[in-house]
């Protein structure tokens, strides 16, 4: 029988099937950060449950750590507490922690990819929804809750339903100034944020063929904002030479070995997909959000259109928008480049290029904040801190950051900040705070232009 890519990788991981029910999948990677880990092992604790195979977890700190000053004592007490209770737990279980200051630590779904950790045919799991990140790599990779992760912790196994396969194609070219972020904010303007539920989506098409990998991360990493339980790219050569000669990919024969098998992991020709989007490249131009979920979005060439629902009038109100405003009005004074979608070298380069000998505007706090120490070294190397810091950017260490208001970098209440994470909802960014979804390149613009252009 024909096998989508989907299924080659989830077939390969089951471990026992219960008829007409759900399966047991063998997890390969277990990644863990200091805010869904705690409760997770204090369930082992109570049980006197060892962890299962501690070498298959990667546990690293991001979502509460400070980006300023990480060699001082964390401020904020519930924070310090959880990044202490990781180093606790990593250091009784002898699973390996990188922690603040440690050269490994950053963005879990950063870093990671960078390290040679993610690999394709994987299962990978960790208690945070953008876990799809690591789907570009042609594994299956998805976000699980606390109680989930006690169940990896102690028996490297999930009890889970199947997906049903879904494909997104997108063929052609993309257009100048237009980023993967662009692409992946167009669909799901198009299909919404429900469109996949119950299903793991395959993207498919020359526009994601001719995608770099970190390209690929940010498509994979915003599939749970269309309701897809992950995403996935199959494996090619673009994905074989990121991963070669990395620190934890295989070396030598045994890399050699490993390809072989990776270049099995497509879906046949024959192969049928629950459900089906087709797009052109052609159509895509540079996207922004206006509302307060990633659907409502909209060509930075277009002006707000009309709520069509209670809830999108709602959404308006809360950004305090309107009908047929212009993209280029919004008051813009915060622009965020950061998160796990965009925080990689390539993002930096690409804002950097429109940033190069020119000044923030006066009315914008910008912030730079890379996804991994890693990140943050190859930025000094290419001495793109130098075109930020004189452009008036602020740059910071590693770390989640802006994205989720749950460290110190907020949004303030009723500001508008332009921010390449994944989400807008109320508040995502700080009690009250607006939060416009854009690329790194449209995020360099609005800064330096004091507003949202192209």
């Amino acid at each position: 029988m024909a096998k989508t890519l989907f299924d080659k990788v989830w077939d390969a991981h089951v471990v026992e099937s219960i008829e007409n029910g759900p399966q047991i999948l063998y997890i390969d990677r277990h990644l863990i950060h200091e805010v869904t880990s705690p409760q997770a092992f204090s369930e082992l604790e109570k049980r006197n449950i060892p962890v299962f195979r501690p070498k298959q977890i990667t546990a690293t700190v991001d979502h509460n750590v400070p980006t300023l000053d990480q060699h001082l004592p964390i401020k904020d007490i519930l924070s310090k507490t959880q990044v202490e209770q990781l180093s606790v737990n990593c250091k009784k279980h002898n699973i390996e922690f990188w922690g603040l200051g440690n050269e490994n630590q950053g963005i879990v779904h950063i870093i990671a990819p960078e390290l040679g950790i993610t690999q394709p045919g994987m299962s990978i799991v960790c208690g945070d929804s953008h876990t799809s990140t690591h789907g570009a790599f042609g594994s299956i990779a998805f976000g699980i809750g606390t109680s989930q992760v006690a169940l990896v912790l102690a028996s490297q196994c999930l009890l889970m339903n199947k997906p049903k396969p879904m494909r997104v194609n997108v063929s052609g070219k993309l257009k100048e100034n237009v980023l993967p972020k662009d692409v992946i904010l167009y669909i799901i303007s198009k299909i919404g944020t429900d469109a996949g539920t119950g299903y793991f989506c395959e993207y498919t098409g020359e526009v994601f063929e001719n995608m770099t990998m970190e390209g690929r991360m940010t498509i994979c990493n915003m599939s749970i904002e269309m309701g897809a339980r992950g995403g996935m790219i199959a494996p090619d050569e673009v994905t074989f030479d990121y991963i070669k000669g990395r620190k934890y990919a295989p070396k030598g024969k045994e890399f050699d070995k490993n390809t072989e098998y990776w270049n099995t992991l497509k879906s046949d020709k024959e192969a049928k997909y629950g459900l089906e989007y087709h797009f052109n490249a052609e159509d895509i131009t540079p996207m922004i959000t206006y509302g307060t979920n990633p659907g409502m979005g909209i060509s930075i060439y277009d002006r707000i259109p009309s709520p069509e629902s209670e809830s999108e009038a709602k959404a308006l109100e809360y950004m305090g928008l309107t009908q047929g405003q212009k993209a280029s009005d919004i008051p813009v004074s915060y622009v965020f480049i950061g998160s796990c979608t965009n925080a990689r070298i390539e993002d930096f380069r690409s804002a950097a290029s429109y940033i190069k000998g020119k000044k923030k505007a006066k009315n914008i706090t910008a912030l730079l904040v890379p996804g991994s120490r890693h990140v943050a070294e190859q930025i000094r190397k290419e001495g793109l801190d130098k075109i930020f810091s004189e452009a008036g950017f602020q740059i910071r260490e590693a770390g989640c950051s802006a994205c989720l208001a749950m460290n110190e970098d907020k949004i303030p209440e009723k500001e508008y900040c332009v921010s390449t994470s994944n989400r807008n909802f109320e508040g995502r960014q700080g009690p009250g705070s607006r939060t416009i979804l854009a690329s790194p390149l449209t995020a360099a613009i609005a800064a330096v232009e004091g507003r949202i252009q192209i």
